[in-house]
């Protein structure tokens, strides 16, 4: 896939551009959004996100927007994942409504930052190790079989908010004031410089999503290796995450196969991995140091089709669930 330079830019400029259109036009006027406003917004992002998909189509050709909309897709389902996360940082943390835009946002950019590094670094190690691919394959089928046996996962605000290390480390070394100062990061407090709560909160956000990238990078690698694409997709699937959190805020629980349909994405995707891996196997010990293509390595359709397929079914099997336990409880189906 031939980038050019112009085209990086140009990314680039639509993701600062809509992360500016987010701090002046919402997180600078602290306030909660209604589902009016957030189901608006969500609806904008998913449909630039689809757009630059078909940019991508009909510049470089229907194989890479297939990638594209593949991977994204990919990504914005482990996304919904993340928020189980979020829910309960924010609850930890109290940080009020009126401000909870401020503190998603701002860890969002902090983790397309980190994507991007991620990114660069899987990228050099794909392009120079092709055994690389048997680590990802396999690290998701991992995570596919640990997503599977956690199954039905029901996210609570009481439910116990473990700090990670960097945050851990963080409060030990720099003073944290006791209540939220308004909006503000850092304070002034008898001639002390401090930070309060929102800041701490916000780095626990980004922070977080070292492990969340952990399984998504390796995971759109397995179904695109042009780093445009990854990154696109990748930050695409970020920065709609702030409306999809006020817009499904207390339905997450309700989506009680997801575990199962993201299971059955990266298990199949990690496979895919391994089966190009063998098709490109330079290892030794592997048959000889020879290539194997004993298997043939499902293309970007058949990966489409089957993505789509298992979210159409893990939503509607969700939503069935959800009507047979309110019957037999006797309430009406959220």
């Amino acid at each position: 896939m031939d980038v050019h330079a112009i085209a990086w830019i140009a990314l680039i400029g639509i993701i600062l551009t809509m992360i500016t259109v987010d701090i002046v036009g919402h997180v600078r006027t602290p306030h909660a959004p209604t589902l009016r406003e957030a189901a608006w917004w969500s609806v904008a992002y998913v449909a630039m996100a689809l757009v630059f998909g078909v940019i991508v189509w009909f510049v470089w050709g229907s194989t890479y927007g297939g990638e594209y909309f593949a991977g994204y897709i990919t990504e914005k389902s482990l996304s919904v994942d993340n928020l189980f996360v979020f829910v309960i940082i924010i609850a930890a943390f109290r940080v009020p409504r009126n401000y909870q835009q401020e503190v998603l946002l701002a860890g969002i950019v902090i983790a397309i930052v980190l994507r991007g590094v991620f990114i660069a670094l899987g990228s050099a190690a794909i392009d120079n190790f092709s055994w690389v691919f048997y680590l990802f394959g396999a690290f998701l089928v991992w995570t596919a079989i640990s997503q599977a046996r956690q199954g039905v996962e029901t996210v609570s605000e009481d439910e116990e908010y473990q700090e990670n290390g960097f945050v851990r480390l963080v409060r030990r070394f720099v003073p944290v004031t006791e209540d939220y100062v308004g909006g503000k990061l850092v304070t002034k407090i008898d001639g002390k410089r401090m930070i309060t709560p929102m800041l701490l909160a916000i780095l626990a956000i980004g922070s977080a999503d070292i492990l969340f990238a952990v399984d998504s990078i390796p995971a759109i690698f397995g179904l695109t290796q042009e780093p445009y694409l990854v990154f696109a997709a990748n930050a695409f699937s970020l920065l709609g995450l702030r409306q999809l959190y006020f817009l499904i805020d207390g339905l997450l629980d309700k989506l009680v196969y997801l575990h199962y349909g993201l299971a059955a994405i990266l298990g199949f995707i990690g496979v895919k991995l391994i089966i190009h891996a063998l098709h490109t196997n330079e290892l030794g010990f592997i048959n000889g140091g020879e290539e194997w293509h004993g298997l043939p390595e499902p293309g970007i359709v058949v990966s489409l089709l089957w993505i789509i397929g298992v979210l159409a079914i893990t939503v509607v099997a969700s939503i069935a669930r959800n009507r047979k336990d309110a019957r037999e409880a006797g309430q009406p189906a959220r």
